[in-house]
C-alpha cells in the first residue's frame, strides 16, 4: 500500500511566493516564446455555428445503460461497506507541492499570459514515474453549493497508463484535499468496473480525457480503450482495497488495487444510440463525420439557470473537420442525482450543439458571464509539433477570441501545453486544468482580461 509521507510546516508566505514562483517563470517561458519557428498558429476559427438539423443531433443521442443494483450491492457485500469521499481523505498519504518547490523542467509548462496564481506538481514518486499522465480535473465546486466535498474542499485528477505490458490505459483518480492551500495531500483510487454479477472488477482501461463531480457522481470521459462515451461512478459507493499487489480484482486472501487503497465501481455508462465508439472503427484519422459523436472533453455548466454537462468532439488537428460542441441535461429526479436526463426508453438528446474551425480541441468549459449575455466556450487546444504552449479559444455566436503575449507571429501561443481538461470552480472563480505534470488555477477574470 501507498506510505504515509510526512507532512512540512510551512509559512504563510509559501502560496504567495508559489504565485510570484509560477509569474516568473511565465515571463522567461514568455521570452522563448519569440521565434515563429516554436508553433503554428491556428486560424481564427470565427463564430460557433449552430447544429439544428436531426441528422447532426442524432449523432449526439445516448442510451444509459445502468449497472443493475444487485450487481453492486454483492460487490459490496464480498468488499465491505462502501464508503465516502471522506474516508479517502483521511488516509491521503501524498502531498502536492508547490511551484516554488517543483524542478523548473515542470513549472516550464505553465501558461504565460494570463500566468497561473496557484500551481502545484505531484509527490516525487508520482511526479518521476512517466508511464502515468495526467489528463483531466474536476472540483467539488460541482458537487456541492459551498463548493466542498463533505467538510473539506477537493480537487480530482485523472490519469492514464501510457506505458506498455498489461496495465496499459489503466485509469486512477487523485483525491486531493485542498483545504491547505500551501500543502494540498492527495490519495489514489483505481478506476473500475465490476463484472461477473459482482463478484469481481476489473480495471478501467482507457484514457480519462474529462471528468465532472456533479453532486454525488463522478462523470468520465473515456477514449483509445473502453467503448463506451461516458462512465458513471458514485463518489458514495467507494470501497476498500485490502490486498497490497499489483493484481486487479478478486486475489487469494481479498481484493487487490493495483496497490491503491481504494476502488471506485462503475455504476452506470453511457453508450451512442446508433453505432460504436471504438476508435479501431473509426477510420484512420481518428473520426467518421457521419457515424456517432464520440466525447473527448467534458465540463460542468454551473452557470446557467440550470447546471448541465458539457462535451467536445475534436477533429484531428489538420483533418480540415468541424469540432462538436454539445450539452446534455441532469435529470430532475431527486432518485437520479448526478444522471443525465432520458426518456422513458433510457435515451438522453442533446439540448444545444455547435460546430467550429477550432481543431485539435483537448480542454472544453462554457460559461455564461451574465444573464443577458451569450454563453461562451473556452477551448484548449495544444502547441503544433514544434511548440511548447498552447492556445486557449473563447468562441460564442458572435465570435471568436485568443490570449496573445510577445509581439511575433507567435503571439497566440500563451497557454499551457493545452492537453488537459477545464473545470470552473464557481465559488473561487478560478479555471484549473492540467500543464505537462502540473495542477495550476488561473482566475477567470484574468482569462477574460488578456481575452481583452
Amino acid at each position: 500500500m501507498q506510505h504515509r509521507g510526512r507532512h512540512r510546516r510551512r509559512r504563510r508566505g509559501r502560496a504567495l511566493r508559489a504565485v510570484l514562483a509560477g509569474a516568473g517563470l511565465a515571463l522567461t517561458a514568455a521570452a522563448t516564446l519569440i521565434s515563429t519557428s516554436q508553433a503554428e498558429v491556428a486560424d481564427d476559427p470565427g463564430a460557433l455555428q449552430p447544429l439544428t438539423s436531426r441528422a447532426d443531433l442524432d449523432r449526439l443521442g445516448l442510451r444509459e445503460e445502468p449497472v443493475p443494483a444487485s450487481t453492486l450491492d454483492r460487490l459490496a457485500s464480498h468488499m465491505g461497506r462502501p464508503v465516502g469521499v471522506e474516508a479517502v481523505l483521511e488516509r491521503a498519504d501524498r502531498t502536492l507541492r508547490p511551484a516554488d518547490d517543483c524542478p523548473a523542467e515542470e513549472t516550464e509548462a505553465l501558461p504565460v499570459k494570463p500566468a497561473a496564481t496557484r500551481a502545484y506538481c505531484w509527490a516525487p514518486v508520482d511526479a518521476d514515474d512517466s508511464a502515468w499522465q495526467p489528463e483531466s480535473v474536476a472540483t467539488s465546486g460541482d458537487g456541492g453549493t459551498d463548493g466542498r466535498g463533505g467538510s473539506r474542499r477537493v480537487l480530482l485528477s485523472g490519469w492514464t497508463h501510457h506505458g506498455g505490458g498489461p496495465y496499459r490505459d489503466l485509469a486512477r483518480v487523485a483525491f486531493v484535499d485542498a483545504d491547505d492551500p500551501e500543502r494540498p495531500s492527495y490519495s489514489w483510487a483505481l478506476l473500475a468496473v465490476p463484472v461477473d454479477g459482482g463478484r469481481d472488477f476489473r480495471g478501467l482501461t482507457a484514457h480519462v480525457t474529462g471528468m465532472v463531480w456533479y453532486r454525488d457522481k463522478l462523470l468520465v470521459t473515456t477514449s483509445g480503450g473502453e467503448p463506451e462515451a461516458l462512465y458513471v461512478y458514485d463518489l458514495d459507493r467507494i470501497q476498500r482495497a485490502t490486498v497490497d499487489s499489483d493484481a486487479i480484482g478478486r486475489v487469494p486472501g481479498g481484493w487487490s488495487a493495483h496497490g491503491y487503497h481504494w476502488v471506485l465501481p462503475a455504476v452506470a455508462a453511457y453508450r451512442p444510440t446508433t453505432g460504436s465508439c471504438a476508435r479501431a472503427d473509426r477510420g484512420p484519422s481518428g473520426g467518421d463525420p457521419s457515424g456517432p459523436a464520440c466525447p473527448t472533453g467534458l465540463s460542468l455548466d454551473s452557470g446557467s439557470a440550470s447546471a448541465s454537462l458539457v462535451l467536445s468532439e475534436s477533429a484531428p488537428r489538420g483533418s480540415g473537420r468541424h469540432t462538436l460542441l454539445w450539452r446534455y441535461a441532469f435529470s430532475a429526479d431527486p432518485a437520479r442525482s448526478g444522471l443525465l436526463a432520458a426518456d422513458a426508453t433510457g435515451t438522453v438528446t442533446a439540448t444545444e450543439a455547435y460546430k467550429t474551425k477550432t481543431d485539435g480541441v483537448r480542454g472544453v468549459l462554457a460559461h455564461r458571464t451574465g444573464p443577458a449575455g451569450p454563453t461562451d466556450w473556452y477551448l484548449g487546444r495544444p502547441a503544433g509539433p514544434h511548440g511548447e504552449h498552447g492556445t486557449l479559444w473563447r468562441q460564442n455566436t458572435h465570435g471568436s477570441r485568443t490570449t496573445e503575449c510577445g509581439t511575433s507571429d507567435d503571439t497566440r501561443h500563451c497557454w499551457g501545453d493545452g492537453r488537459g481538461s477545464l473545470a470552473y470552480w464557481r465559488q473561487t472563480g478560478e479555471v484549473w486544468s492540467l500543464s505537462g505534470r502540473m495542477l495550476f488555477a488561473v482566475p477567470l477574470p484574468e482569462v477574460e482580461r488578456e481575452l481583452g
